[in-house]
């Protein structure tokens, strides 16, 4: 599960600093760090600490609903129950909560995705019809899609555009009295650990490059990405203990 876990939740810098930009990229400040809806509600708290501290010039939203969508709401609803969330797209939802815990409202909103792949086609469209023209964009998704949203970005990036991931959470996996046990214990709204499971061994056939999986010899949503052999050891390791533990693509939310 640590395996997977490590190699999913990309990041590129050690920390959201400025400090951690310069070292990594020469400039103290990105042009635009965006929030995706997927990322469990601990997301929220690691981006708005970021932007407190100036590590962006302005802060985008994405999502609107898909499969985490109603666990995002609940979580929003239940730490905060003066924001109504029933019904809401993930970026309003985020959105609320940011201005309420935060005083912090973001520049852009979008909320028509449906998944990993139309969240990155709207995201630039509504930069785009913005007027927006970023060069570094931070990106920020749950850890267990993190490395799918890079690879989405990379298929569609653009001439002189940077993009700098950093996974909404590191989490590890330990065994306690005969248990499964996720830590950090305080991430705030993470996934038991079925979930987390079959979160983390949903991803490994969609990055496959094969014809089953997203990348260019499939169906051609991401770029490649190179899967290295610890992990696909891993993932059929896995497979062998939760037979039922790969997510399947809701239809629902398939692109239109």
């Amino acid at each position: 599960i640590n395996v997977l876990g490590d190699f999913l939740g990309m990041r590129d810098v050690d920390a959201l600093t400025s400090q951690a930009l310069e070292q990594r990229y020469g400039i103290k400040q990105a042009d635009m760090l965006i929030l995706f809806g997927g990322s469990i509600p601990h997301g929220c708290d690691v981006v708005a600490e970021a932007m407190k501290q100036g590590i962006a010039k302005e802060l985008m939203i994405v999502g609107g609903e898909g499969h985490t969508t109603e666990s995002l709401r609940q979580a929003i609803h239940h730490a905060c129950p003066e924001i109504t969330t029933e019904g809401r797209m993930e970026a309003d939802v985020m959105q609320a909560y940011l201005v309420s815990r935060y005083g912090l409202q973001a520049t852009l909103l979008e909320r028509e995705s449906t998944n990993c792949g139309n969240n990155i086609t709207y995201a630039w469209d509504t930069m785009d019809r913005a007027g927006r023209e970023p060069k570094h964009i931070i990106i920020v998704q749950d850890a267990t899609m993190q490395r799918r949203m890079d690879a989405g970005f990379r298929k569609d990036m653009r001439d002189g555009v940077t993009i700098i991931n950093y996974a909404a959470y590191r989490a590890q996996v330990v065994a306690q009295d005969h248990k499964l046990t996720l830590q950090p214990r305080d991430l705030w709204g993470m996934w038991d650990i079925k979930r987390y499971v079959t979160l983390l061994m949903g991803e490994i056939p969609r990055l496959r490059d094969d014809r089953h999986g997203y990348g260019p010899k499939g169906k051609g949503f991401i770029a490649h990405v190179d899967i290295p052999d610890d992990v696909l050891c891993a993932f059929e390791a896995l497979k062998g203990i939760y037979d039922d533990g790969v997510r399947v693509a809701n239809p629902a939310y398939a692109s239109k």
